[in-house]
């Protein structure tokens, strides 16, 4: 088996990504510390034409070295806005008719393998800070909390790694 090179791989353009149609998913960073993580999920978004991403609260916004070293360029396609509060990103994203999910563990959370997305709604997953997770007011005003079963001694997952566990699985249950 030969690994392909750069050159055999099919890549939109930067003009061709913007105008792709986009999946029905937006990701809200909520008080984010981590310039790597920032760029990552950037990266993931690219990947998985993701429609926007809200950078809110103290997450910060590229141009940035430390983002776009993780980034590698996504934050130039992928559609992004800053917004101080990610709990009026959440509101407003609800009152337009988005289902809006926390990526947290709470009581009731639904667990990510039983989760079933409308597929005739846009949705949102909110994301929360590598310490403290989804600011609590923010999830009381989620449609739903969604969370990453977890096996092992730890209880939480890097931002980076939920982000493309929960687009991915969005993008495949949404059969793209």
């Amino acid at each position: 088996m030969r690994k392909l090179k750069n050159e055999e791989l099919i890549r939109k353009s930067v003009a061709d990504f913007i105008a792709s149609k986009k999946t029905p998913l937006t990701l809200i960073l909520d008080d984010i510390r981590s310039l790597n993580n920032i760029g990552s999920v950037f990266r993931t978004a690219d990947a998985f034409l993701i429609k926007k991403i809200y950078l809110c609260g103290i997450t910060a916004c590229p141009p940035h070295k430390d983002i776009h070293k993780t980034a590698l360029g996504a934050t130039e396609n992928v559609q992004w806005e800053y917004a101080e509060s990610s709990l009026k990103v959440v509101k407003e994203l609800r009152e337009q008719g988005c289902s809006v999910w926390a990526i947290e563990q709470t009581e009731g959370a639904t667990l990510l393998n039983d989760f079933k997305p409308d597929k005739s709604r846009s949705h949102a997953f909110v994301l929360g800070n590598e310490v403290k997770g989804v600011n609590q007011e923010v999830v009381n005003s989620c449609s739903q909390v969604l969370e990453i079963p977890q096996f092992g001694t730890k209880h939480s997952l890097n931002i980076s790694v939920a982000t493309g566990m929960v687009v991915w699985d969005f993008y495949t249950k949404m059969n793209f």
